[in-house]
């Protein structure tokens, strides 16, 4: 079977990882992967026949595209261009494309074209959709043109959660009237990491045995350096955690700046270190003590799958990462930082507080979404 899959991530790159995972949960199947964010280094499953199209990004405030004039004109053209070319050679038997029509109205330009080319091909159309949508002003609009494109392009959607958590109908009131296919597969995490695999990630961030591991990480990068930032002041002034190995991943798109100052304030402590990213995230996170993060999806499965002990801080631009967050927090599976107490006398209290606790309890939430989601492809095929 031939599925094209279709990727554009705008700020961070959780929509890019989740959709390598259920790629690679395809394997056997014949795969295409187109992706249009800004390049992230991330290994593509082998095997993969990969489509860079010329990188496009939203502003911080998700406004605009950060590209404008002739530039931004030429750029849609070259991508909308390579992206039929690739659909028409590699004829897929089915188009999956992340959140659109639920989001990334700004690539209609490529997307309206693509499905109607592969509706005409006879491929299926499926949209992967995350958990939870972000709220918009005229909300009831949006609803219905999201339901129309959905029922003019579309076969099928695949919801990237667990219904027990947030249905989709939790932040798409009109989810009834979706006359598809609506499956809820599963929350999308990495494979956990073997014992093994997160000693051999503590050796190779250079943790003494027997030292407490803090990670401290800012997913993309673009937004959230003050969160490792306050972590390191407050490590500073308290001598238990000043005594931990604190390791610090900025993203790989950190301003230059703020990277300078978070290795300048790592300087001030006996084993800090900052790194814009790792390839093993999930074995750093299962070798570690305490994990404090922003609260994006991708970070927050793969603080769920590894059980470790965690502090995340919703990035409140929108609702979707207090309401995971806080939800999860009231399972007892992470705890969740404010913004506006990231003083060190706060802080302080609160990471050896979390330190010192015990694991979270085993985890009653669907994490086989990667799995789930690639079943669901091939059975919308009937094969």
């Amino acid at each position: 079977m031939r599925i094209a899959v279709y990727c554009q991530h705008v700020l961070g790159m959780g929509h890019l990882f989740r959709t390598l995972e259920i790629v690679a949960a395809l394997d056997g199947h014949e795969r295409l992967l187109a992706v249009g964010g800004p390049d992230v280094p991330a290994a593509v499953p082998g095997g993969v026949r990969l489509l860079r199209l010329p990188p496009l990004a939203m502003d911080a405030d998700f406004r605009a595209l950060t590209l404008e004039g002739p530039a931004l004109e030429a750029a849609k053209a070259a991508r909308k261009a390579l992206l039929l070319d690739a659909l028409a050679d590699f004829a897929p038997d089915v188009f999956f494309v992340e959140l659109y029509p639920f989001g990334r109205k700004a690539f209609e330009f490529e997307l309206l074209p693509a499905v109607s080319a592969v509706r005409e091909q006879g491929g299926k159309i499926v949209c992967g959709v995350r958990d939870i949508l972000v709220e918009k002003k005229d909300q009831a609009a949006y609803e219905a043109r999201v339901l129309d494109r959905l029922h003019r392009c579309f076969d099928a959607v695949c919801v990237h959660g667990d219904p027990t958590l947030f249905p989709l109908s939790a932040t798409f009131a009109r989810a009834g009237d979706i006359a598809l296919p609506v499956a809820h597969a599963g929350y999308v995490a990495p494979p956990r990491a073997t014992p093994k695999e997160a000693a051999a990630a503590r050796a190779a961030l250079g943790v003494a045995e027997g030292r407490r591991l803090v990670v401290v990480s800012a997913g993309g990068g673009k937004v959230g350096s003050e969160l490792p930032a306050a972590v390191l002041a407050a490590c500073r002034n308290h001598d238990q955690l000043a005594q931990a190995a604190i390791r610090v991943f900025s993203g790989p798109f950190c301003d230059e700046d703020a990277f300078a100052a978070l290795t300048q304030a790592a300087a001030g402590l006996p084993d800090a270190q900052v790194a814009r990213f790792t390839p093993d995230f999930p074995a750093v996170l299962a070798g570690c003590d305490l994990s404090v993060s922003l609260a994006g999806y991708n970070t927050v499965m793969g603080l769920l799958a590894t059980r470790c002990r965690a502090l995340v801080m919703p990035f409140d631009q929108n609702r979707e990462q207090r309401l995971r967050a806080e939800r999860l927090a009231a399972l007892g599976l992470v705890g969740v930082l404010e913004p506006s107490r990231l003083t060190p006398d706060l802080l302080a209290p609160r990471l050896a507080a979390a330190l010192a606790a015990p694991p979270p309890p085993p985890g009653r939430v669907d994490l086989d979404g990667a799995a789930k989601a690639a079943r669901f492809l091939v059975e919308i095929m009937g094969e």
